[in-house]
């Protein structure tokens, strides 16, 4: 990715086709961590992720000829940028998720863009708040209810604390949206890697602490499902995601919870030679309509950093 001119507008369509390559990275990576997981502990797998997706991204750096920040004010904004996003967000999910039907957990999770549009419109105010893009809001996580299946709501209400940790992940995923803003003076690179090396920091003590890893032997397969996450689904997803927040908005961005399960859908027709019933094309559409809706009309921003 070449570094763009501040004075240089990005095009709309070249946006929205990011916007769906993030989805479909993040979305694909519930397969790679269900095959990696069966062989690497959960907190492991993490730790390994950030960990692979940190060097990548220092490699990218190097490549880039760009440099990490060097005051604290910058890395205590990234600490907490990296907490939103990745340790405290995966890690309260991995934990509900233990006691949530997957269903459920995605239904809950997915509602990130609902809480992107309370916080700005009634706390924040960085960005344009309308009835449209509360629609899209609406419309998109009603798309993603008939994508993963109406059934996925019978246990709402039940095991209560694992519900509630999924739609924690989504309030953190939210704040992760908008605090980004807070990165605008970096690039998209340097905040991606900064988050990562943060998240190295504290996940990878963790993980020798509590699962020791160094016992485990994991296959060639697993081991390749965890690279597949670190270089893909982490580091290149999050350059886009940082690029995204600045060239979309908060909302914009956080909309790809919707297309995500869509691409689950995708990939389960190209790999596993599903089918795609009405009920889910027609969810699909919704989801597109509601993505649609959170980000058009939409002026787009120029931005600082990296394409």
């Amino acid at each position: 990715m070449s570094v763009m001119p501040i004075h240089v507008k990005p095009t709309p369509w070249k946006e929205f086709a990011l916007l769906a390559l993030l989805a479909l990275l993040w979305g694909a990576s519930y397969l790679f961590i269900k095959i990696a997981v069966t062989e690497i502990p959960p907190l492991t797998l993490i730790a390994v992720r950030v960990s692979i997706a940190t060097v990548f991204l220092i490699a990218v750096l190097l490549w880039q000829r760009e440099r990490l920040p060097r005051d604290y004010k910058t890395w205590r904004k990234l600490l907490l940028q990296s907490f939103l996003n990745s340790i405290g967000a995966w890690t309260i999910l991995a934990w509900g998720q233990q006691y949530v039907d997957s269903g459920l957990a995605s239904v809950l999770n997915s509602t990130s863009p609902i809480f992107v549009f309370l916080f700005t419109a009634f706390i924040t105010h960085h960005e344009t708040s309308n009835p449209l893009k509360l629609l899209g809001a609406c419309l998109g996580l009603f798309g993603v209810v008939l994508i993963i299946g109406v059934d996925a709501l019978a246990g709402l209400g039940e095991q209560i604390a694992g519900q509630l940790a999924a739609i924690t992940g989504a309030v953190l995923y939210a704040c992760a949206a908008i605090y980004s803003k807070r990165l605008s003076h970096i690039s998209a690179t340097v905040a991606a890697t900064g988050t990562m090396i943060w998240a190295s920091i504290v996940l990878i003590p963790a993980s020798l602490l509590l699962e020791h890893p160094w016992t485990l032997t994991p296959s060639i397969t697993a081991i390749g499902a965890a690279c597949f996450l670190g270089i893909f689904c982490t580091g290149f997803a999050l350059i886009i995601y940082f690029r995204l927040a600045r060239t979309l908005g908060s909302m914009g961005v956080a909309s790809q919870a919707y297309l995500r399960a869509g691409v689950g859908v995708l990939l389960g027709v190209v790999f596993l030679g599903e089918q795609i019933t009405f009920v889910i094309g027609f969810g699909l559409l919704a989801a597109i309509l509601g993505v649609a809706a959170i980000n058009a009309p939409h002026k787009m921003k120029t931005h600082q950093g990296s394409e």
